[in-house]
C-alpha cells in the first residue's frame, strides 16, 4: 500500500460542463444542481477539459470565497488528473521531506518561496552541508500517447525562470527543474516544442549550462496522491 504524501479534503463528485475566464467551471453536481467551482490552473488544460467528463471538488468553509467549491480532479480515460496545480510545490516538498527523492535526499532545511534572482521566488530552497539547492517546480497535466510535455501553453513565466536558474548555475548554485506529473499515464517526458518552441529551446540550453532536470510521475486516488516513479527526459 503507497503511503500518501497528500490526502484529500473530503470530495464532491460532479460532471464538466464547461471552463471559462480561466478560472472558472460550471459542473453538474449528482443531485442536478448546477454550480460554478474555482480553477486554480492558469494553463490551457489541454486534453484535460472535455465536458462531461467525472470531476472532483473539495469544499472551503471560508465565507470571504466568491465560490465555496475547487476543482481538484477530473476522470480521464487512463487516469485520474489532479488540475490544482498548487498541489505540485506541496507534494514535491512532501517527497524530499520524506526521502522519497534520491537526487535530492542530501539536504536537512527546505525553504518555500525564498526570493532570489530579479525579484523572482524560488519555490524550494535546499540547504544542507554542501552548496544549496534551488529546486523549481513544474506541474504537468499534458500526456499523448505516453509522453508527458510541458507547458500546454506560451509561457513567458517559465521562460523567464529558466533564464534565471541558468544565472544562478553560472554563480556555482545547484538548480533544478522539477517537472511533476500530475496524472499516472506518461511513461516519457519531452518539451512541448509544438506549443512552445522557445521554451524547448532555452530548455536544452538550460540543461546544457548545468540546470539539472528530473520528471517524476504521481500515484493518484480520490482519498490522497503520493509520488510514483522518476521518468527518463528526453531532449532530442
Amino acid at each position: 500500500m503507497r503511503e500518501y504524501l497528500i490526502g484529500w479534503p473530503e470530495l464532491t463528485a460532479a460532471t464538466l460542463i464547461r471552463r471559462y475566464k480561466r478560472f472558472m467551471v460550471d459542473v453538474q453536481l449528482e443531485s442536478g444542481e448546477v454550480i460554478t467551482a474555482h480553477c486554480p490552473n492558469s494553463g490551457s488544460m489541454r486534453g484535460c477539459l472535455e465536458p462531461g467528463r467525472r470531476v472532483f471538488l473539495s469544499r472551503s468553509n471560508n465565507p470571504q470565497r466568491k465560490f465555496a467549491h475547487t476543482f481538484e480532479l477530473i476522470e480521464m480515460p487512463s487516469s485520474l488528473v489532479i488540475v490544482n496545480t498548487l498541489m505540485a510545490n506541496r507534494i514535491v516538498k512532501k517527497a524530499i521531506q520524506a526521502e522519497l527523492i534520491p537526487q535530492l535526499s542530501a539536504y536537512t532545511s527546505i525553504r518555500a518561496e525564498v526570493p532570489y534572482g530579479i525579484a523572482s521566488r524560488i519555490d524550494l530552497l535546499l540547504e544542507g552541508s554542501g552548496k544549496p539547492c534551488l529546486v523549481e517546480v513544474k506541474s504537468c497535466t499534458l500526456v499523448e500517447d505516453g509522453i508527458v510535455m510541458f507547458p500546454d501553453c506560451i509561457t513567458a513565466r517559465g521562460l523567464k525562470h529558466l533564464v534565471e536558474l541558468q544565472r544562478e548555475a553560472a554563480k556555482g548554485w545547484r538548480c533544478i527543474l522539477f517537472f511533476l506529473i500530475q496524472r499516472m499515464d506518461a511513461q516519457i517526458f519531452r518539451p512541448a516544442d509544438h506549443i512552445d518552441p522557445a521554451f524547448g529551446r532555452e530548455l536544452r540550453h538550460a540543461f546544457s549550462s548545468g540546470v539539472e532536470i528530473l520528471a517524476y510521475t504521481t500515484h493518484i486516488t480520490t482519498t490522497g496522491v503520493a509520488v510514483a516513479e522518476k521518468i527518463p527526459v528526453d531532449l532530442s
